[in-house]
């Protein structure tokens, strides 16, 4: 390891001599510093992506601090972002809205009418519309899922989207 050290650690013979001797010694530190609970595996690996990144900058003597350096920051930088985490799991969500007792009540009749007006479609349209309203599926995409041809996917669509037009008069449905 001496005859490296005025090579270049962007060298793969190097880099590959530098991460085999420090590897494990990086994996232990932060695994003694921190415990498992921050990934010292994942934590080892980001560091020497970035010192290849950095393999220019960086003289191969002073590699071995610029590892430990660059793990324990990305190790406290987590722990930092983990104790952000904690601060805002404390603050009790809120339990009300600015929505008004009408608006609320109107919402929750919507509703049973809806999924009354879903429960009257037949089994093929309810599954077509679903697919394609909820899931987001094209109708090529169900017509494949479903072993039809497309045209009859887009059918049971249209058929269920009138059906439902008429069942839920008043409502704006797009």
């Amino acid at each position: 390891m001496s005859e490296n050290q005025n090579q270049n650690i962007c060298t793969k013979k190097v880099f590959k001599e530098i991460y085999d001797r420090y590897a494990k010694e990086i994996h232990d530190y932060l695994y003694y510093k921190y415990g498992a609970r921050f990934n010292p595996d994942d934590k080892t690996q980001e560091t020497f992506i970035k010192l290849w990144e950095n393999c220019k900058k960086i003289e191969f003597k002073a590699a071995k601090a610029f590892l430990y350096k660059v793990a324990n920051n990305l190790t406290l930088n987590e722990v930092k972002h983990f104790k952000v985490v904690l601060k805002y799991q404390k603050i009790p969500p809120k339990y009300y809205t600015n929505e008004s007792p009408e608006f609320l009540m109107e919402k929750e009749q919507f509703l049973g009418h809806y999924e009354k007006a879903l429960s009257s479609l037949t089994e093929e349209q309810r599954i077509c519309f679903v697919l394609n309203k909820i899931e987001g599926k094209t109708h090529k995409e169900i017509a494949e899922m479903l072993g039809i041809t497309k045209k009859v996917a887009e059918y049971r669509i249209y058929s269920a989207f009138d059906k439902l037009k008429k069942e839920l008069k008043g409502f704006n449905i797009k």
